[in-house]
């Protein structure tokens, strides 16, 4: 039997614990007739599932055929590539054709019909003015979304698309921080208002229940102990539940290479984009012995005041590296993180 877990960053694994309801909410709104937003954001720490997620989404929506999905690279030439995987699809470029417009690639676009357009963006509301006249609409995913130049010149032409009542619509996935960043932007204020999902931590009992289904002779408390472990990283719940596969071994067996897998696959990238401030913060919480102190120690030992503090706070909570439930305590959120993170940060 191939292992049913994946170790492979965005691809829809054989086994996942679905976010049933965040994904239903999004697709219900899409696809209704009259949509309350046209903007959906997904952030999460890296590994909790924002690309699956958005996956997930565009599965769905795939099968209504008023849909024209269209997936874009954060790092290239938005408008651009937008423009040319509009034109080619294959359902709409006869339409696009017919109307006279058409692409001289590598130069950009122009019309054959009433002479050369000013610049890519007349050419997209040229053609999404088709896609509208055929009642089809277009869904826009960026996975990974930052404050770049190519983001801040797409964002700002979707913007006039919306004020122009295209049938244009935008899901993207991206760090906190980025996303933060792009939502401060001044002439990008449609982002600031979107709609904006922080993937949470994955329920623990439908991860133990899925390992007990998938994993020939898991014990219930095995199954549980596993669960445990990953304090719902999607990521974590992957990779453990692939090395139990591979080895059958007992938990404490395959720990060092779960730790070694999730230091390479994710945390060392963590880690290196944290300030020089949060990490000190971390080693704070890191050296306690169980990973969680009292936001009160944190600012004795690090010398923030009551004023700086909760911006560092905030900042690593919604990166999702610590849990700040608790009124007045901050606890290491990450699977494994305290003693990896001890380790190589040397």
């Amino acid at each position: 039997m191939d292992n049913p877990y994946s170790l492979t960053f965005g691809k829809i694994p054989y086994e996942l614990i679905s976010r049933t309801n965040e994904i239903s909410e999004m697709v219900e709104n899409f696809n209704s007739e009259t949509p309350n937003t046209s903007v959906y954001i997904i952030t999460g720490v890296r590994g909790s599932g924002k690309t699956v997620t958005m996956s997930a989404i565009i599965e769905e929506l795939k099968k209504d055929k008023k849909w024209i999905i269209i997936t874009l690279n954060a790092n290239r030439d938005l408008l651009q590539s937008f423009a040319a995987s509009l034109y080619e699809e294959q359902i709409m470029k006869p339409l696009f054709i017919e109307a006279g417009i058409g692409i001289n690639a590598p130069l950009g676009i122009s019309v054959t019909n009433n002479g050369p357009a000013a610049d890519v963006e007349v050419q997209i509301k040229k053609m999404l003015s088709v896609v509208k006249k055929h009642k089809k609409r277009v869904m826009i995913a960026i996975d990974e979304a930052t404050n770049n130049s190519n983001f801040k010149i797409f964002a700002s032409s979707y913007q006039m698309m919306l004020i122009e009542d295209l049938p244009v619509y935008f899901i993207m996935t991206g760090l906190y921080k980025n996303i933060n960043s792009l939502q401060n932007e001044k002439n990008l204020t449609f982002l600031y208002r979107a709609p904006k999902y922080e993937l949470k931590p994955l329920s623990i009992i439908a991860m133990s229940n899925n390992y007990k289904k998938n994993i020939d002779g898991i014990t219930k408390e095995e199954a549980d102990k596993m669960a445990a472990l990953t304090k719902g990283y999607s990521y974590a719940f992957q990779t453990l539940g692939y090395l139990k596969c591979k080895y059958g071994s007992p938990l404490e067996e395959i720990l060092p290479e779960f730790d070694e897998m999730m230091e390479r696959y994710c945390y060392e990238k963590i880690w290196s984009e944290l300030t020089e401030r949060e990490k000190e913060i971390m080693r704070v919480i890191i050296q306690s012995k169980t990973g969680r102190m009292k936001a009160k120690d944190i600012k004795k030992m690090t010398g923030l005041t009551d004023q700086s503090y909760p911006t560092y706070r905030k900042s690593l909570s919604m990166n999702g590296i610590i849990d700040t439930r608790d009124y007045g305590y901050c606890e290491v959120a990450l699977p494994r993180f305290k003693e990896i993170i001890a380790r190589i940060d040397v």
